[in-house]
């Protein structure tokens, strides 16, 4: 439900730099306001615990209770805090760049100006230990095991809370490997929950992102969850508002980029690992979704 949150004040707070991972903790109390009058260079993804907190970027506004996960895009004028009338905001937060690839995932909850909610009530403690872990291998400079968990006290802000900056690179790439469980995580179990979607055919959907390089048909498909072929395709299409082809090349797609952000495969091998048997098609059609060639999008990311 859109909030108002003109009230929120005003000393502006400047973001972190757009090349760092930062990650925080924090339990705000009534008063708690930040505001970015031009917004930030990076997103700031925002999972609370407990109370509740008022986000508002741009013209869209949205509240943050316990278990939900609201993502601010970078550029846009933002402003958030404490709700009125909540007597305190627990949340963990980070700021950082995010891999291209969980676009797909956030974009069913976009709200619009950037912003994008997903209540997830479920799942709280695999994201909390997910977080934890982010807080940890923040701090990690390389040397000997990675840490267990957070030290207590380390890190520790004005106001209450800890803060971490991911400097070097292991410590980064392990501290979004965290956060993109924890989207994965919270879109995927709200996914689950849509309301009005056969069962099936959210069946044959996770068929396809468990392994999108499968040699996958519609009537393979289609008898994986005991449907005839043209009856599936014509359900899938209804209620999902594409194909079952065009989501398994999406799917591969998605797959494919992440292979390229996360591995140092030939690009050859990473169409061939995504289920493209053609190379040049496979250079085609990633060009046409990520609007650059596979290897633009490798150098890019990295």
């Amino acid at each position: 439900m859109p909030v108002r949150a003109d009230a929120l004040p005003e000393p502006a707070v400047p973001s972190p730099p757009p090349g760092l991972v930062t990650i925080g903790r924090y339990d705000q109390r009534p008063g708690y306001r930040v505001h970015r009058p031009h917004g930030s260079d990076s997103r700031l993804f925002t999972w609370t615990t407990a109370g509740r907190g008022s986000l508002r970027q741009g013209a869209t506004g949205t509240t943050a209770g316990a278990g939900d996960l609201v993502v601010l895009g970078p550029g846009v004028p933002h402003r958030y805090g404490v709700e009125p009338g909540a007597d305190h905001w627990a949340f963990w937060w980070i700021h950082c760049r995010a891999r291209p690839s969980w676009d797909r995932w956030l974009r069913p909850y976009a709200l619009g100006d950037g912003v994008y909610a997903v209540r997830s009530a479920r799942s709280r403690e695999r994201i909390a230990s997910a977080f934890r872990r982010m807080l940890a291998d923040a701090r990690w400079t390389g040397d000997g095991e990675p840490p267990d968990g957070a030290e207590p006290g380390a890190g520790v802000v004005a106001g209450g809370g800890v803060v971490a900056v991911a400097h070097g690179a292991a410590a980064r790439e392990l501290a979004l490997c965290s956060l993109e469980e924890i989207v994965l995580l919270a879109t995927a179990r709200a996914e689950r929950g849509r309301p009005g979607t056969d069962a099936r055919v959210l069946r044959a959907e996770a068929l396809i992102a468990a392994d999108p390089g499968a040699a996958h048909t519609v009537r393979s498909l289609a008898a994986a969850v005991a449907l005839s072929p043209s009856r599936f395709a014509h359900l899938f299409t209804e209620q999902l508002g594409r194909s079952p082809m065009r989501a398994l090349r999406e799917a591969r797609l998605l797959h494919a980029a992440r292979l390229l952000e996360a591995t140092g495969l030939p690009v050859e091998r990473v169409a061939a690992a995504s289920g493209f048997t053609s190379a040049p098609h496979f250079h085609r059609a990633f060009r046409q979704h990520y609007g650059t060639p596979p290897g633009g999008y490798r150098r890019a990311v990295r």
